[in-house]
């Protein structure tokens, strides 16, 4: 019996979450399949101005996160009084730029919050993929790993209250992405919007090496959505696609056709910005307004070949965060909410362990590194906890400046980006 249920806990555990992520490799949002799992063992927990590698100045500002590929850091910027946006490539080993792409842009109304380099890059030993946004185009922009242009591709015009936030991510020669659009009858603070009030919701991938559209799935339209997909192993080893939306809840869609193999069944009641993560067996996803989320779901995966629908294993709908995504390490749970509540929940079962509070706001989502929790908040305060069932802060450290990035970690190096400065914390590899 003993054997039995170790075999079907592995059978069980998604491909996203067996992923690590120290081999100078952070190709997209939170790492490897969106996990925020480092294999690191030369970051430190506590570390002074001394202890940088190396710190730059950034052209401008920016929400998104870095990437790292082939020694290279990738990160956007965009500036806020021009929307000029900016791609930079710096050598790892030194922060050094080794070039950097600029598209200029036009300023337009979006959340006080949100700004012109929301979305994070995704990269593999192709290049480079980036999301810029206007009201008039969801642009499409792949380069290579030198920065000359292979493709670009406009989606269309881009209708939300609040911007855009949403990151690419690449698959198997695709690149996809959701582009989850407003009602703007639905939303919260409603104008007038022409004679169209609602923007076109779908999910596309495209081909990773022309930038042609493979498959193109239609979807709901409600209230516009950040969240960032990941991929889910299975049953019999069939990949798919997950993602998180106010219109369908979580949704899974087989990578090869774009079919949707089966969704939660409801809506959520309000925007999805937390990406969706994965359990051995379940898929976790949840909505929120304003600075708090209001619930967060595991899901039991449906079969389509079986021809099952997704089940609820369990709602939680205290100390829920709006913005920062959850993470799974070693049967555990944490949730790190943007008011600077911390829980560590059995991901089982969801029972909870601890609950804290950190102090501080959060729009950065936590990452693991060798049994620590890093995240950083809006003042630019990195808080480190330990990941254990006892609840430990072990340090907090200043960055010195307004941060609402979540940090990067590739080859025994962690990277944080703040306002106006990319840092290299860690014993490189």
């Amino acid at each position: 019996m003993h054997r039995l249920g170790l075999l079907l806990t592995v059978l069980l555990v998604p491909v996203a979450s067996m992923a690590r992520a120290d081999e100078g490799e952070w190709s997209r949002f939170r790492g490897p399949n969106g996990t925020g799992i480092s294999d690191a063992t030369t970051v430190p927990v506590r570390w002074t101005e001394k202890d940088y590698n190396w710190k730059i100045d950034l052209p401008g500002p920016g929400h998104s996160s870095p990437v790292v590929w082939d020694n290279r850091v990738f990160v956007t910027c965009g500036d806020p009084a021009t929307a000029l946006r900016t791609l930079l490539c710096v050598d790892a080993q030194t922060g050094r730029t080794l070039w950097k792409h600029e598209e200029p842009s036009k300023t337009y109304s979006q959340h006080r919050d949100n700004g012109y380099a929301t979305a994070t890059p995704a990269v593999d030993a192709d290049g480079v993929v980036i999301t810029w946004t206007t009201p008039e185009a969801v642009m499409l922009l792949a380069l290579d790993l030198e920065g000359r242009e292979l493709w670009r591709r406009d989606l269309g015009p881009l209708i939300s209250l609040q911007g855009s936030g949403s990151s690419p991510i690449l698959y198997r020669g695709l690149v996809v992405l959701a582009n989850d659009q407003e009602d703007m009858e639905r939303s919260p603070g409603r104008r007038k919007h022409g004679p169209n009030p609602a923007g076109r919701s779908f999910v596309i991938a495209v081909d990773r090496k022309t930038g042609r559209t493979r498959w193109q799935t239609e979807t709901k339209t409600w209230l516009a959505g950040y969240s960032t997909p990941c991929v889910y192993q299975g049953e019999g080893g069939r990949a798919e696609l997950i993602f998180s939306s106010t219109a369908h809840g979580i949704m899974a869609i087989d990578p090869a056709t774009g079919k949707i193999n089966w969704e939660i069944g409801q809506p959520f009641l309000d925007r999805a910005v937390i990406s969706p993560v994965l359990a051995p067996g379940l898929v976790i996803a949840g909505h929120g307004a304003g600075i708090r989320g209001t619930r967060c779901i595991a899901v039991r995966p449906g079969s389509s070949g079986r021809g099952t629908a997704a089940t609820l294993a369990y709602t939680l709908t205290k100390a829920i965060p709006m913005v920062p995504t959850p993470l799974v390490k070693d049967g555990r749970l944490f949730l790190w909410c943007d008011d600077g509540v911390v829980s560590c929940l059995r991901v089982a079962t969801g029972e909870m362990v601890w609950r804290q509070r950190v102090g501080g706001g959060y729009y950065a989502s936590p990452v693991w590194v060798n049994g620590y929790l890093y995240s950083v908040s809006k003042k630019g305060e990195v808080v480190v906890l330990a990941a254990a069932d006892k609840f430990e802060v072990l340090s907090r450290v200043p960055l010195g400046e307004q941060s609402y990035a979540t940090p990067a970690v590739a080859g025994g190096v962690m990277y944080l980006r703040t306002s106006d400065h990319l840092f290299s914390l860690g014993r490189p590899r």
